[in-house]
C-alpha cells in the first residue's frame, strides 16, 4: 500500500474535529481502567465533553463532543487527563496501543499476559525513537485461549505454555517462541526494525503488513506457526464467570459502546479496584467476591 500522508489517529494532543465537536482517544494498556480513573473520566466528560464515555474495538476510551476553538481543547482538560495517569508520556501517547486477552491472568487462558503488556509500555515509553510509530500500530498479546487470535495486528504473540510465548509479525508471519520475561523486549526489537523498514516521510508505512512481501524480512529467519497456536474461543458471554482463585468476574454489556453516567454509575457500584474494557466495546468487571452459598445471583 502506497501513503500519501500521516496517520491521523487521535489523542488528547492531536484530537480529531468532527461535526459534533472534538474527539479524543485514550490509551489503556491491555483495557485496564482503575476505578478511581474511570470516576475522573467521567467528571472530565460532564464538564469538557458530551457527558459519556466511549469504549473502542481496541479496548480504550474515546470523548466526544468538546468544545474547542480552532481544534485547540481547553488546557484544562488536558491537564485534568494527565492528572488522571492516562497521560504518562506526551511524547508517545499514541503509539501506546496494546491489546491483551481481557481475562488473562484471572480466569482460563494459559498465561498471564498482563505484566508482558505493562513491560512493553515500560520500555516503549523509555525509548524516544518508538515515539516514531503510527499511532496505528498496534500490539496484540493472545494469553492462550484465542480470543484474539484472528485479530489484526502489527506485532504480538500467542503464549504456548504458562512460561512461553510464539512471537507474531504482521498478520502472516512468526516469530520464535520465547520466555514471558524474554517478549517485550522481543517487540521492541521489532518495533525498531519495523521503523528502519517502513520508510520516512508521508509516505512511510503505518502497518507491517504493508510492508513488502508483507513484513517477511521482519521475521527473518523464518519459523514455523507452533501448533499449539491453533486455537479459538467462542465470544465471550455476558454475566457471571469464575476466576482461577475463586472469586468472581462480571461480563457487562455496554450497548453501543457507550458508557452513560447511569450506567456507569452502576460499574462503580459493583466494581472492585478496576475494570477492563474489551475489544467487544464491553466491560469486565473483576476480582468481585465470592457469593455465599445461600445467596441468590445477581442478574447480569
Amino acid at each position: 500500500m502506497s501513503r500519501d500522508r500521516a496517520d491521523r489517529c487521535p489523542g488528547v494532543l492531536r484530537p480529531w474535529i468532527a461535526d459534533d465537536g472534538a474527539l479524543v482517544r485514550l490509551r489503556l494498556i491491555g483495557g485496564t481502567l482503575p476505578t478511581r480513573t474511570l470516576a475522573g473520566l467521567l467528571a472530565i466528560s460532564a464538564e469538557h465533553a458530551d457527558g459519556d464515555l466511549w469504549l473502542t474495538s481496541r479496548a480504550n476510551v474515546q470523548l466526544r463532543g468538546i468544545a474547542h476553538e480552532n481544534g485547540c481543547l481547553d488546557p484544562r482538560l488536558v491537564d485534568a487527563v494527565a492528572a488522571s495517569g492516562l497521560l504518562p508520556s506526551p511524547a508517545h501517547e499514541l503509539v501506546r496501543n496494546v491489546m491483551v486477552s481481557p481475562l488473562s491472568g484471572r480466569s482460563g487462558g494459559r498465561a498471564d499476559l498482563r505484566p508482558v503488556a505493562r513491560a512493553y509500555d515500560d520500555l516503549l515509553r523509555a525509548d524516544d525513537r518508538l515515539a516514531a510509530l503510527s499511532a496505528r500500530f498496534l500490539v496484540v498479546l493472545d494469553d492462550g485461549r484465542g480470543d484474539l487470535i484472528d485479530r489484526s495486528l502489527d506485532l504480538g504473540a500467542v503464549a504456548v505454555d504458562a512460561t512461553h510465548a510464539q512471537v507474531r509479525i504482521g498478520s502472516h508471519h512468526w516469530g520464535e517462541v520465547v520466555a514471558a520475561d524474554e517478549l517485550a523486549p522481543a517487540l521492541v526489537a521489532l518495533a525498531h526494525r519495523f521503523l528502519l523498514a517502513r520508510g520516512a516521510g508521508e509516505s512511510a508505512a503505518w502497518h507491517v503488513d504493508e510492508l513488502p512481501d508483507q513484513g517477511s524480512a521482519l521475521a527473518q529467519p523464518h519459523h514455523a506457526r507452533d501448533l499449539r497456536t491453533h486455537i479459538a474461543a467462542l465470544p465471550l458471554p455476558h454475566g457471571m464467570i469464575g476466576q482461577d482463585d475463586g472469586r468472581r468476574a462480571e461480563h457487562l454489556a455496554v450497548p453501543g459502546g457507550r458508557l452513560t453516567p447511569d450506567l456507569a454509575a452502576t460499574v462503580l457500584a459493583r466494581a472492585d479496584e478496576e475494570v477492563v474494557v474489551t475489544p467487544w466495546r464491553s466491560l469486565i468487571l473483576p476480582d468481585l467476591p465470592d457469593l455465599p452459598e445461600d445467596a441468590e445471583p445477581a442478574c447480569p
